[in-house]
């Protein structure tokens, strides 16, 4: 079946989609995007990343070009349109086609270019991966100082994702003045004596989604939480290591740069939280 892809207003086969080549996002990487994970046919988290939607467009001084119900609207017509049942919806809105290339912002009466297309997945909720936990390896952090921004400019973490593919890893983790940031498209945790300890949020990362609804339910559950930096070697050493992000909930690391974390196998702290996270979220989905 031939994906319906959303831009500026109309519902389209993918192969009928355009965009102006003088658009900002293809010439500057003037936008941000969000990606919607679908369980089920419905959107999780869908008003959290609303929300940082919104705070990115802010921070850039672009115009928020729907209301929470319309964006709302948009995302369930492409669920049903594209019939997803799991998978994600990823969304883009750019500066838009000021006409011509110029350093510049064009004028704020430009439009803005807004794109939406889905991606159908199997084994989201239920992955091999987070069955037998992922390797990562370290790179140096060289990503500009606004990573709190969920913008395009995606071609060190596609430099750092090649990198670990090269070493035979499943992914990377940004490391920056001898701490690790975060991983090339999640946020980072260990687990040690019990105490998850993850970096503290700041301009240096980005404010993950699932991070907060994450951290939020192992507090309910009564679990120690400590925001505070963390080395690789740290990780090394940990009792467990695990990621969080939208497409992949909570994933298991096992392997840090060639060393085993705990046993090499996932641990019962992020099995526990991958298992909380789905069920909760599936509750609240819309």
């Amino acid at each position: 079946m031939t994906r319906t892809v959303y831009v500026n207003g109309d519902y389209l086969p993918e192969d009928q989609a355009r965009v102006s080549v003088f658009d900002r996002g293809f010439l500057m990487a003037d936008a941000v995007y969000e990606v919607t994970s679908v369980l089920g046919g419905k959107l999780i988290d869908f008003a959290g990343h609303l929300t940082r939607l919104k705070r990115s467009l802010a921070e850039l001084e672009m115009t928020n070009p729907h209301s929470d119900d319309e964006w709302l609207a948009i995302h369930r017509r492409m669920v049903a349109d594209n019939g997803i049942d799991e998978g994600l919806i990823y969304l883009q809105v750019t500066r838009g086609n000021p006409g011509d290339r110029d350093f510049a912002y064009p004028s704020a009466d430009t439009a803005p270019t807004v794109v939406l297309f889905t991606q159908a997945k199997t084994q989201l909720a239920d992955s091999p991966a987070a069955k037998v936990g992922i390797s990562v390896i370290s790179v140096p952090d060289l990503r500009w100082s606004r990573r709190d921004i969920k913008t395009v400019q995606l071609l060190y973490p596609s430099m750092a994702k090649m990198a670990a593919k090269a070493a035979g890893a499943d992914d990377a983790w940004f490391v920056e003045d001898g701490f690790v940031t975060e991983g090339s498209s999640n946020n980072t945790y260990i687990v040690k004596d019990g105490v998850i300890v993850t970096r503290a949020l700041s301009n240096d990362i980005l404010h993950g989604i699932t991070r907060a609804a994450v951290l939020r339910f192992a507090a309910e559950a009564q679990m120690k939480i400590e925001e505070r930096n963390f080395t690789i070697a740290e990780a090394q050493a940990a009792d467990e290591a695990f990621y969080t992000s939208a497409s992949s909930f909570v994933m298991p690391v096992v392997s840090v740069d060639g060393a085993s974390v705990g046993d090499g196998k996932p641990g019962p702290v992020a099995a526990r939280l991958r298992d909380i996270y789905l069920e909760e979220s599936r509750k609240s989905a819309v």
